[in-house]
C-alpha cells in the first residue's frame, strides 16, 4: 500500500530585545559580560514586596515594529495587560513568568500565518549539571512570535527561520539567532490517521529546529505505521545526540493558572503610538530586493545575495553612488562586492561588520582597477589582504607597499613574452597548429613572470604579434 504521510508544524519563537535595561527594572542586560548574579535587584529576583516598574517602552516599541513587519494587526485602544504564567522551575524565582496578551495578531510572513506577537520576561539560566542558577538574564525582555501550523516540512521551517533572522537584523534592537529559542510543535498524518501534537521545548538554533523536525517526523510516522498512538507530550531536544526525549505530558493553558498581574497597569496602544513606531521602521529585506532590481537593474539573484547582509547592502549602495550610477559601475560593484568580497569574507569566516572595511575602500579599489593602475588579478589579492588586516590599510597603501601596480613598460612586457615563448615550445607549436587555447596558457606564463602585474589584453596583443 502506498504511504501518504504529511506533517504540520507551528513555531513559538522567542528572541531577546536588545535594550539597555530589563523589562520591569533598571538592571543592565549585558548578562554574558559580567560575573554570575551581579545584574540583579529585588525586582528581577522577586524579593517579597518588590514591585515591578512599568514595562520598558523601547521593548514595547520593538514589539510593535516586529508585529507590523510580520503583517500583523496591532491591538489598538484596548487594555494590553501582563499575566502571570505559573510554573515551578529553579530559573524562575517568583514561581511565575510575566507575559503580555497579544500586541499584534493575524499576520503573515512568507505564507506562514502569524497568530500573535507578544512580550514576556526571560527567566534566569539554570545549569542542572552544576546545580546552580544565574539570574543575570532574569527579566530581559523577550518578543515571542507564535505561528500557525502552516509549515509542511523541515526545509520550510529552516527557510522561514533564516528569513525571520534576516528580518531581525534589519529591524535592529534584537539579539538574533544567538539568543533565539524556539518551541517546535509538530503533528504527523499517516494514511489519514492524524497523530496528536507534540511540543519540543527550547531549541536554540535553526539547525536544531531542522534536526528536531527530521527526527520527530520519522519517530511519529513509525509509531503510527505500527498502529500506535502519538502521546500528547512535551519533549526535550538532546542536541549532542540529535534526538528528542519525553519530559512530561503536554500542558494546557489551564495548567499555568494565568492571572493578570495586579502589580502592573495595562498599557494602551493608540494610532499615534503606532505612527511613531512606523516612522522609525526600516525597509524590509523583500522591499530592498525589489528596489535594487528596479533602481539598479540588477538580477534578482544578485539582489537577494546583497540584501542577505544589511551591511553589505548598504555598502553596495554607497559604492555605486560614489562611483556614479550607471550600468558599468553597478556591474563592477556587484562583481566586487557580491562575488569577490563575499568570497573572502566566507573564507575568513567573518561578516562585513567584523572586517572593519569601509565603503571607501571598495570604491578606491574599483577605481584603481578601472583606471588600469592594477589588474583584476591584483585586485583580488588586494581585497584578500584588506580583509586579513581588518581594513587597517587602504588599497592604495597595500599596492604601494607591495609594488603591485600594473606594468606599463612595453619593453618589460615584451621581455616577459619572449621568455614565456622560449620556455614553452610545445605550447607555441600547439598554437601554430591551430589550438587557440594554447595562447591562454602562454598568457598565464607571462602573468606568472610578472606576478600578475601585466595587463592581460596587452599581453595577448604582444604574444599574437610575436607568434
Amino acid at each position: 500500500m502506498d504511504e501518504k504521510v504529511s506533517m504540520k508544524c507551528g513555531l513559538e519563537i522567542h528572541v531577546q530585545v536588545d535594550t539597555k535595561s530589563k523589562l520591569f527594572c533598571r538592571c543592565p542586560t549585558n548578562y554574558n559580560d559580567v560575573p554570575p548574579n551581579t545584574n540583579i535587584c529585588p525586582v528581577c529576583i522577586s524579593h517579597p514586596g518588590a514591585r515591578p516598574m512599568p514595562p520598558n517602552k523601547k521593548a514595547v516599541d520593538i514589539a510593535i515594529m516586529v508585529a507590523k513587519m510580520l503583517g500583523c494587526e496591532i491591538v489598538l485602544n484596548k487594555d494590553i495587560y501582563f499575566q502571570r504564567k505559573h510554573y515551578n522551575y529553579p530559573d524562575l524565582p517568583s514561581g511565575y513568568q510575566r507575559t503580555s496578551v497579544p500586541i499584534g495578531v493575524n499576520g503573515n510572513f512568507l505564507g506562514v500565518g502569524i497568530t500573535e506577537v507578544h512580550l514576556e520576561e526571560d527567566p534566569g539560566q539554570y545549569k542542572p549539571d552544576l546545580g546552580v542558577v544565574d539570574y543575570n538574564r532574569s527579566g530581559i525582555p523577550l518578543i515571542e512570535i507564535v505561528s500557525e501550523p502552516d509549515i509542511k516540512n523541515p526545509e520550510e521551517a529552516r527557510e522561514f527561520l533564516k528569513q525571520l533572522m534576516r528580518l531581525f537584523r534589519y529591524i535592529g534592537h534584537l539579539r538574533g539567532e544567538g539568543t533565539m529559542r524556539a518551541d517546535v510543535n509538530i503533528s504527523v498524518n499517516y494514511n489519514g490517521i492524524q497523530g496528536n501534537r507534540v511540543e519540543v521545548k527550547n531549541v536554540n538554533s535553526i539547525k536544531g529546529v531542522y534536526k528536531v523536525l527530521k527526527y520527530e517526523f520519522i519517530r511519529q510516522k513509525n509509531i503510527l505505521r505500527r498502529g500506535g498512538k502519538i502521546k500528547r507530550e512535551t519533549r526535550a531536544f538532546m542536541e549532542s545526540q540529535m534526538i528528542t526525549k519525553g519530559m512530561r505530558s503536554k500542558e494546557t493553558a489551564d495548567d499555568y493558572r494565568y492571572i493578570p498581574d495586579p502589580d502592573l497597569q495595562p498599557i494602551v496602544i493608540d494610532e499615534n503610538w503606532v505612527k511613531e513606531v512606523e516612522a522609525q521602521m526600516p525597509e524590509t529585506p523583500m522591499e530592498k530586493e525589489k528596489r535594487f532590481v528596479e533602481q539598479y537593474n540588477i538580477k534578482m539573484e544578485d539582489a537577494k545575495v546583497l540584501v542577505s547582509d544589511l551591511a553589505l547592502a548598504d555598502v553596495f549602495e554607497k559604492v555605486v553612488n560614489d562611483l556614479g550610477v550607471n550600468e558599468e559601475n553597478v556591474n563592477l560593484a556587484v562583481t566586487w562586492i557580491r562575488n569577490e568580497l563575499r568570497r573572502v569574507l566566507a573564507y575568513n569566516k567573518i561578516d562585513f561588520f567584523e572586517s572593519n572595511l569601509k565603503p571607501e575602500h571598495l570604491t578606491e579599489l574599483i577605481k584603481l582597477i578601472t583606471s588600469k593602475t592594477i589588474s583584476q588579478k591584483i585586485g583580488k589579492k588586494v581585497i584578500e589582504i584588506m580583509v586579513e588586516n581588518r581594513g587597517k590599510k587602504s588599497p592604495k597603501e597595500i599596492i604601494d607597499e607591495l609594488g603591485l601596480t600594473v606594468i606599463t613598460s612595453d619593453d618589460v612586457l615584451e621581455n616577459a613574452c619572449d621568455e614565456a615563448i622560449k620556455n614553452n615550445p610545445q605550447a607555441v607549436q600547439d598554437y601554430l597548429s591551430g589550438n587557440k587555447v594554447a595562447l591562454n596558457f602562454l598568457m598565464g606564463q607571462v602573468m606568472k613572470l610578472t606576478r600578475g602585474r601585466a595587463e592581460p589584453k596587452k599581453v595577448v596583443e604582444i604574444l599574437k604579434k610575436k607568434l
